[in-house]
């Protein structure tokens, strides 16, 4: 539509850490190595087996996503237990000088180690970042949002969730987490096809989207994520930012000096720009909006700011 000549997308990027064995946080396995990547991530995806198939084999002989998901958050916590010790011991010594900041901070980690102890993740704490700072924990491990991808079969694509996806399904209610099914077979092939063929290939497995883009977006969501598009003949751009950002600080990721000379956003939304043809066919149909400092970007909103510096 803008003749641009660069195209930017958003980006999400996802790290793909081999499955963790039971004793990975005391180092089994290459276990160490494996969750000290994953403390650099912002959130977890796990997939787990829900098909059966004698062909393909199972490390534990039998199938169970259940299993698998709470070995991989056993260790996790078992982690975090740890780490949680040593900050303990860090933060005693200075309570004795009489600091109510470090008295508090401890609370929090007893709070933390009693829900561990209980067999419960720190994501049921629902800490904010903030918060996590106080203690010097925001890389701890099981604090970190997740959500369960169930591997199942081509065959069970379309169908009633098997009784696998339910068992996990409703292991992750208890965690907050939401549970994507995916067919890793059809996404290989669907990675091979062409572009021009996919949606094709899709529609006759009756999916809308691929596995792939429904991940994509979960984990955008799970993030507290959302994109504004900018467009114009030199570039057409997505910029990612956090969910309930205004306009004056959206403007600011572009450059501090669109935020600090913030006048107001001229705004229309991607699907009424898509549906008039045109800007200036938006803007006649009424489409085209003007925002002022307090308003709250949209996820899909294509702007122009308006600042001076």
């Amino acid at each position: 539509m803008y003749n641009s000549k660069r195209v930017v997308p958003a980006v999400i990027e996802f790290v793909d850490i081999a499955g963790l064995v039971k004793g990975a946080s005391h180092g089994e396995g290459l276990g160490n190595k494996f969750l000290s990547h994953i403390r650099e991530c912002d959130a977890i995806i796990e997939v787990v087996r829900c098909f059966d198939d004698e062909n393909i084999i199972n490390v534990s002989d039998t199938v169970d996503p259940v299993r698998d998901a709470e070995t991989i958050n056993t260790e996790l916590m078992l982690a975090d237990l740890e780490s949680i010790e040593k900050r303990r011991a860090r933060f005693e010594k200075v309570v004795k000088s009489g600091d109510k900041k470090a008295a508090e901070a401890l609370e929090l980690l007893s709070r933390m180690t009693e829900c561990i102890n209980s067999g419960k993740s720190l994501r049921s704490l629902k800490l904010d970042y903030e918060t996590l700072c106080s203690v010097d924990g925001q890389f701890l491990l099981s604090v970190k949002p997740i959500i369960y991808c169930a591997n199942i079969s081509e065959n069970d694509i379309g169908a009633p969730e098997n009784k696998y996806v339910r068992a996990i399904t409703e292991y992750a209610k208890a965690d907050n987490a939401a549970v994507i099914d995916i067919c890793a077979k059809v996404e290989n092939e669907i990675s091979q096809l062409p572009k021009d063929e996919r949606a094709e290939y899709l529609e006759a497995l009756g999916l809308s989207k691929s596995g792939l883009e429904r991940v994509i977006t979960s984990g955008y969501d799970l993030l507290g994520l959302m994109s504004y598009l900018t467009a114009g003949e030199k570039e057409v751009r997505a910029w990612t930012i956090e969910k309930g950002t205004t306009a004056p600080k959206a403007a600011g990721k572009i450059h501090t000096d669109f935020e600090r000379g913030f006048i107001r956003a001229e705004i229309v939304s991607y699907d009424d720009l898509i549906s008039c043809g045109s800007l200036v066919a938006a803007k006649a149909a009424g489409k085209l909006r003007s925002e002022g400092k307090d308003y709250v970007m949209k996820d899909g909103d294509v702007v122009e700011f308006k600042f001076n510096v």
